[in-house]
């Protein structure tokens, strides 16, 4: 594929995707996706925003380190001392990028910049050469370009690929343009800019009026070949353009666009569901691509016409973006080795023999009380035992009673900090009565942001998949649990938030005021 008939891929489910509320996630976590992405042959890979907190930077930095196949990205406003961090956290990536951004909107440069368009410019040449001072691979962003002036986009635009940018993205940062005049945008800015060839123009358009994707594609049919987007559309507020609906658009619809992606798009499904168990966001069944409906057929019409020919009502083969027809893979009787073979399968690898020593007798465990064991349960297993810190709380034992005629009353006993301790509490159901308990020991002032159940796999025998999302001081976790008894992975849920939360750093927001 010639470089002028390839399409970019950038994805930043690491970065963008983590500032959906609730999405925070453990650097493990990080590797874990980031890794997916690479096989998935994801062309730039947007670890994180290194200055927004040191968990940030030691996440961008082991993503730089493990990631050898794609080029790794980090965040920078148009400061020297983001440029900076951004730079030292990439210092071990075999390919590296800084993203550097500055508002450009009339609105942003007047009320949350309070700068003269003329600085604005001065800012963004200035932090473009002092991130080529880190690497020649550097990424420029007009922040809302989409509420921009055209001439105002045009000159700092020209002045910047001067300096050395040689990726300009044009954000619709709060998904305000609609696809006819988002189109023309890109196309007036690759004719009217007297240097555009000498960069590639990319687009980064947010969901708010659900129209992310549709932005995104009307860009590439006018010269943007670089889309940033994120797994299963995840990002801040409404979210992202989906990757998987971009990069199957494009290459579904062959006898439209002029380019196409090299990702290997069977990797699609995997990374999909590794992001739904690690975020704790599911996907709704009718999702394109993704959904859990998106190839079946209930209408005995389609289900004749597929059945007939396949082409009648499907555009595009479930296989080719990973769905597979027997997803049961593993059983009580399975093995060490068939165990972690399976998981290499998935993507998932173990850095030392007692992290897959731990899993698997978590499998064991699980496979006693469940007779088949699917992927969505192994991802959920792996997800659980994520955890690179010494755990705080940790449960030993549960007890729930609960009937019609009585108040749901917990007793647990849980190692706090080395030392075992029991509590109990009634509450309005078994789960808060759980959670009751908990707090009577621990007293963690956290708040209750969200409680999620799921069922992981069907059947009565099925998972039970509960994510928490607690707050504290400004800082939001989440917290994973499964279980075949919805009050457990209720209870393990809360206890492994309440352990992120010790250890968890507060992230400045990206695009908070530059000061």
């Amino acid at each position: 594929m010639g470089a002028s008939d390839k399409l970019i891929i950038f994805d930043t489910t690491l970065r963008d995707g983590e500032q959906s509320p609730g999405a925070s996630m453990t650097k493990d976590e990080k590797l874990h996706i980031a890794k997916a992405l690479e096989r998935m042959r994801v062309d730039i890979i947007e670890a994180g925003f290194p200055i927004a907190s040191p968990g940030d930077f030691e996440s961008v930095q082991a993503v730089a380190g493990a990631i050898k196949d794609s080029t790794v990205c980090g965040l920078a406003r148009a400061l020297d001392r983001d440029i900076d961090r951004a730079g030292e956290a990439l210092k071990g990536a075999n390919s590296s990028r800084i993203h550097t951004f500055i508002a450009t909107s009339p609105i942003h440069m007047q009320h949350k910049l309070r700068m003269q368009p003329d600085e604005v410019i001065a800012q963004a040449i200035a932090a473009v050469k002092r991130a080529r001072q880190y690497t020649d691979d550097v990424e420029f962003s007009p922040e809302d370009a989409g509420r921009s002036e055209l001439d105002f986009l045009c000159r700092i635009i020209e002045q910047v690929i001067q300096a050395g940018a040689r990726t300009i993205n044009i954000p619709d940062t709060v998904g305000y343009n609609i696809p006819l005049q988002f189109g023309e945008l890109i196309k007036q800015l690759i004719e009217r800019i007297p240097n555009s060839d000498q960069a590639v123009f990319s687009v980064h358009c947010h969901n708010d009026l659900g129209l992310a994707v549709a932005n995104s594609l009307a860009s590439v049919l006018n010269g943007a070949r670089q889309v940033e987007c994120t797994i299963n559309g995840l990002g801040e507020r409404a979210g992202n353009a989906s990757l998987e609906e971009v990069v199957m658009s494009v290459r579904t619809r062959q006898d439209v666009f002029t380019c196409d992606t090299d990702l290997d798009t069977t990797q699609i499904v995997p990374a999909s569901r590794m992001v739904s168990t690690i975020t704790g966001f599911p996907v709704q069944p009718n999702k394109a691509i993704v959904g859990a409906n998106a190839f079946a057929h209930e209408s005995g019409i389609h289900q004749d016409g597929v059945l007939k020919a396949r082409e009648t009502y499907e555009i595009m083969r479930a296989e080719d973006v990973g769905w597979t027809a027997n997803r049961i893979v593993l059983g009580k009787h399975s093995g060490r080795n068939a165990f972690k073979t399976r998981l290499a399968e998935l993507g998932v690898e173990f850095s030392n023999d007692e992290d897959l020593n731990r899993t698997f007798m978590a499998f064991k465990d699980l496979a006693d009380k469940k007779h088949e064991i699917f992927d969505e349960d192994l991802f959920a297993l792996v997800s659980e035992d994520d955890a690179n810190f010494d755990e705080q709380f940790k449960l030993v034992a549960l007890t729930i009673s609960s009937g019609t005629n009585q108040a749901p009353h917990a007793e647990l006993t849980l190692i706090m900090k080395g030392h075992q301790q029991q509590a109990s509490a009634e509450g309005g159901g078994p789960v808060d009565a759980a959670f009751r308990a908990i707090e009577s020991l621990a007293d963690s002032q956290v708040k209750l942001q969200l409680y999620s159940v799921n069922s992981i796999t069907s059947g009565t025998d099925a998972q039970g998949e509960v994510t928490v999302r607690l707050e504290k001081d400004g800082n939001i976790v989440n917290g994973h649990g499964a279980d075949t008894d919805i009050v457990i992975a209720s209870v393990k849920a809360y206890l492994n938030a309440l352990n992120k939360i010790h250890f968890s750093h507060k992230r400045e927001h990206p695009q908070l005021s530059q000061v």
